[in-house]
Formats: structure tokens, C-alpha cells, sequence
């Protein structure tokens, strides 16, 4: 079996390692992405269930880096649904003739760093057979919400009729006509889905353990004046996204008034403003509804008053109502999800003290009651963030596994480098702004910071780099103590890898993406403050 030898590796086909592959080409260097999938665009290439939609707008989820691209793409909704973001990232794909230097299907399952050649040593699975690969540096771009979530229920190899996971979604249609459906969850995936499978399922139940809040997306078609204003500055655009603090977000910017400043028919108006204009921007009606457990009541009271509005049976809308505080878990943007449990074909089976028992032949056995089901979705979401990077066996120097320095937890220095890992990157890693922010513009800066860094080795003569000691406990400390001023280590939720049973719960991504990109911008302009340099060893020199 030859190794195939490159300079850069990439792990990852969605829209970090496409940008990656694009700039480290325009280097001149040799790199090669490696994907798992049979296509690019990531998580918009494995999420295909019903409803799949972004829930940030369409004119800011998308790249920057090419003005002519931004200016020639037409998105058709205010929130763009996953068909058309995976046409829009195989576009990019073909524009930039990325796929030259992709290898799909192909699964990385090892990657050990070799010191005596100061290289990484990739293995590869594809077919049925192993390859070898081998690059100076190697950058994960393996994606945040890519490593979907299966719990262990007993019996689930029994069932005989149709499974699905939101998260691994078949390529071909679905169809639930006439069928009794169940889904189990109330996350995300299944707020988008729920509303889509109960118009065609003959009866859906669905098996909640935790209420989710959801705020109205009210999408539609894109706005054509919205569309010739932005183009016509759309560099503007960006810069005023780049000062919010989850990077976008600059048409409806956050009120940075206390709630406690305002009369109550004053706050009643902003959350309805905020609530009528639709989408994520809801939590910006008062600066301080993140800070603040007495403030956020404000917000959560609010949506609660909604949805037992919306849902006609008191006794069902009391158990979509949640009971913790707003937007410690993702806020969910949805359309018509609430309304959908007024459907005649809907059921609502509260799992919450009595849990789903076992998965049967037939369906599934839970709160005492056996379900025949026709077809089960798993809407149980992802293992987030480490998800995808804990099924390699990544191996640093002396044979460190990572698995064992994230043992207690993800550790690294600005998301981006771990110590013990040299010229290991990843891409919107634990400990950076990522999933709190608009993911295309945190991937962007970070490919860009990596991109330079690379550049700047080069240009100096330095081999490898890694995270010092000191750097990473004091960045692992911050990113703890910012979370310890909000109201997002409240709640049990994915941030917290509370999800995913036995995974060490601590608060993963890093709160404010402008404080961040200024941190690493002064990283850079004090010699890569925080990061060692060295030559390479005897041993690889030739």
C-alpha cells in the first residue's frame, strides 16, 4: 500500500474545508481533502430531512471571500432551505474547481503524528480499502454538528419498519402518506420536520422529553429591494455584521437597554416587534435577556404566553410550554411547529418521567403503552462539536491520543490548536465562537487565520507549530469564565455535551465573536503570542 504524500490534509468536505482547500491552493501547496460523503457541502450534504432550513438569512449565510460570487448568487427565501444551500455549495465547488482535489468517500479513521518526519500519517477507508496519506499539516474541518446522535435504546436492532435519523437522512424522497410515524425528539431537527411529516403521515406521535422554545421564522421570498440593498454595499454589509455579537444579525440589532428599564407595556411592544419581525433577533429586544436569569424571565414568559395561544388544548400546551430559561439551549426558529399539535393527526407523548422503555417490532413501548409505528425518526441531534473528531484515533507527540487530553473536556487555544498536536488545526473547534455565531463568517476567520499562519511559516523558516501550556489553560479559563457570566451553563443542553450520555459536561464554544476575532488578530500582531515555533528535526531533514 503506497502513502500519498501532500502538503496539506483536510478532513472535511463541507464549507470550512472547501474555503480551506481554496486558499492553502492559492499558496501553491499541495493539498487534498478527504470526505467521508459522496458530495460536498457538509452538514447540508448528510441533513436532508423534511423542513431542513438555515436560521440565519440567506444574504448573510454565505461566503465573502468572492465579491463577483456574492453578487451573481440569487437566493429565492428570507431563510434558505437545505436543497438550495447544497446547490449554492456545489456551485462553489465547480466555480473554484475544488472537487480536483477532493477524494470522496473515503472515511479518515487514523491520524498519528510522526516525529521523526514531522508529519501527520493519515489511514483511510474507501470501498473496503485502507489507504495511506501523509501532510505536513493537518486541518479538521470535520464540521460542528456533523456526528449524529443515537441513544442506546433497547431493542432498536428489533424494529421492522422504517428508521431514520434527521441527521443521516436518506439521499431519495420520503414518503410518510398514510403511515403512523413517531419522532422522538423535540429539538431542532424535529421542530423543522414535525410540521412537514404531520401533512401527509396518517397519525404522528411525538415523544418529547424537554419543551424546546421556538420563535416564528416567518420566511418567505426573499425581498428584492432587501436583495439590490445589500448587494449594492454588501462589503458594508458584512463589516456591520462583523460588530454583532454572534456576526450577524446588523438589520435588527439589540436593544442594549436593560428589560428592567422599561415599563411593562414598553417590553410587551419590543418582544412583539421582535416576535412579528421573525428569526433569532428575538433575543436581541434587551441587552441584557443573556446576562441576567431575572431579565431572561421577561423573554421566556413572553413565549410561553405564546404558545398557549397558539395550542388549543391547555393540558397539551402546557407540556410544549418549557420551564427553563430562554436560550441557554439554541433557540429554534420555526414555522408553524406549535400550530401543528392542533392537527387531528397529532399526538403529543410526554416522556419526560416515563421514558421510552424499549424499541419493539411493532414500534416502541413507553409511559406504559405500546405505540405500532409504521416508521420512527430519530430527531436525538448530534454529538456536537467533538463529535466528529472523536471517531478518528488522532495521536500526537508520544503517542497522546486526544481523546485522553479531552478526557475532562475539550481543550485547546483559541479553538484553532492543542498542545501535544503540532500543525493540528480545526476549524470552528471547541473553544471558539462557532456555533453561537453565523457559522459561515466564524469559518471564514478562522480558515483566514490559518491560512496566514501557514503563509508565515513559510515565510520564516518555521516547520511546526503548536499551543503553548500556559496559552491553553489561560484560554481554557476564559472561555469558562465568559460562559459564567451568562445565562448558558443554566440548562442541560448540547452546548454542554448533556446530550450525549457519559460525555464530560463543560460549556464548549467561546460567547462574543467580536472580542474573539480581536483576540486573534492581536495573537498575530504579537508573533503568534501563545504559540511555539520550531525547525524541523534532524530525523526529516533530508
Amino acid at each position: 500500500m503506497s502513502e500519498q504524500a501532500v502538503d496539506v490534509l483536510i478532513v472535511g468536505a463541507g464549507f470550512a474545508g472547501m474555503y480551506m482547500l481554496h486558499k492553502v491552493r492559492q499558496q501553491g501547496l499541495r493539498a487534498q481533502v478527504l470526505e467521508a460523503g459522496d458530495g460536498v457541502g457538509g452538514t447540508w450534504y448528510w441533513n436532508r430531512y423534511p423542513g431542513a432550513r438555515c436560521d440565519v438569512e440567506s444574504m448573510e449565510y454565505s461566503y465573502q471571500f468572492s465579491e463577483e460570487m456574492q453578487q451573481e448568487w440569487r437566493w429565492s427565501e428570507r431563510y434558505a432551505a437545505q436543497p438550495e444551500i447544497l446547490r449554492y455549495a456545489n456551485q462553489v465547488a465547480d466555480r473554484f474547481k475544488l472537487r480536483e482535489n477532493i477524494r470522496f468517500e473515503t472515511r479518515v479513521t487514523r491520524a498519528h503524528f510522526d516525529e521523526d518526519r514531522a508529519q501527520w500519517q493519515v489511514e483511510t477507508t474507501s470501498g473496503g480499502q485502507t489507504g495511506q496519506w501523509s501532510g505536513r499539516f493537518l486541518i479538521l474541518a470535520t464540521g460542528c454538528l456533523s456526528s449524529a446522535n443515537l441513544p442506546a435504546f433497547e431493542g432498536i436492532n428489533d424494529f421492522q419498519g422504517e428508521r431514520y435519523h434527521t441527521g443521516e437522512w436518506p439521499h431519495e424522497p420520503v414518503d410518510f402518506t398514510g403511515k403512523v410515524v413517531g419522532v422522538i425528539g423535540t429539538g431542532s431537527s424535529a421542530v423543522q420536520s414535525i410540521p412537514v411529516i404531520a401533512r401527509d403521515a396518517k397519525h404522528l406521535f411525538v415523544f418529547q422529553r424537554t419543551p424546546s422554545y421556538a420563535v416564528p421564522a416567518h420566511n418567505g421570498p426573499i425581498d428584492p429591494e432587501h436583495e439590490a440593498k445589500v448587494k449594492a454595499d454588501y462589503a458594508g454589509f458584512r463589516a456591520r455584521n462583523s460588530l454583532m455579537p454572534a456576526g450577524f444579525g446588523s438589520i435588527y440589532p439589540r436593544n442594549e437597554a436593560s428589560v428592567f428599564d422599561s415599563t411593562e407595556e414598553q417590553r410587551k411592544a419590543a418582544f412583539e416587534y421582535r416576535w412579528q419581525r421573525g428569526g433569532l433577533s428575538f433575543m436581541g429586544a434587551f441587552g441584557d435577556l443573556m446576562l441576567k436569569t431575572e431579565a431572561n424571565k421577561f423573554a421566556a414568559d413572553f413565549v410561553r404566553e405564546k404558545i398557549r395561544a397558539t395550542v388549543r388544548d391547555p393540558e397539551v400546551a402546557a407540556k410544549l410550554t418549557p420551564n427553563h430559561l430562554i436560550g441557554c439551549k439554541r433557540l429554534i426558529i420555526d414555522t408553524g411547529y406549535f400550530e401543528t399539535f392542533n392537527r387531528s393527526n397529532v399526538e403529543l407523548v410526554d416522556i419526560s418521567n416515563a421514558p421510552i422503555e424499549r424499541i419493539t417490532p411493532s414500534g416502541l413501548r413507553a409511559a406504559g403503552r405500546d405505540f405500532k409505528l409504521d416508521a420512527i425518526v430519530f430527531a436525538t441531534g448530534f454529538d456536537a462539536m467533538t463529535g466528529s473528531i472523536a471517531k478518528i484515533d488522532i495521536r500526537g507527540r508520544q503517542g497522546l491520543k486526544l481523546k485522553d487530553k479531552w478526557e475532562a473536556g475539550p481543550r485547546s487555544y483559541l479553538g484553532l490548536n492543542m498542545k501535544g498536536f503540532p500543525n493540528l488545526f480545526t476549524i470552528s473547534g471547541p473553544g471558539s465562537p462557532s456555533v453561537l455565531t453565523n457559522m459561515l463568517v466564524s469559518i471564514e476567520q478562522h480558515v483566514n487565520f490559518i491560512d496566514e499562519c501557514i503563509s508565515h511559516m513559510r515565510k520564516h523558516g518555521h516547520a511546526l507549530i503548536e499551543a503553548n501550556a500556559a496559552a491553553e489553560d489561560a484560554w481554557i479559563n476564559h472561555v469558562n469564565a465568559v460562559a459564567g457570566q451568562t445565562v448558558y451553563p443554566s440548562c442541560n443542553s448540547w452546548y454542554l455535551g448533556a446530550n450525549v450520555p457519559g460525555k464530560t459536561r463543560v460549556f464548549m464554544p467561546l460567547v462574543g465573536f467580536p472580542p474573539y476575532v480581536q483576540k486573534c488578530k492581536e495573537v498575530v500582531a504579537r508573533g503568534y503570542e501563545g504559540f511555539e515555533f520550531s525547525a524541523l528535526p534532524a530525523t526529516a531533514q533530508s
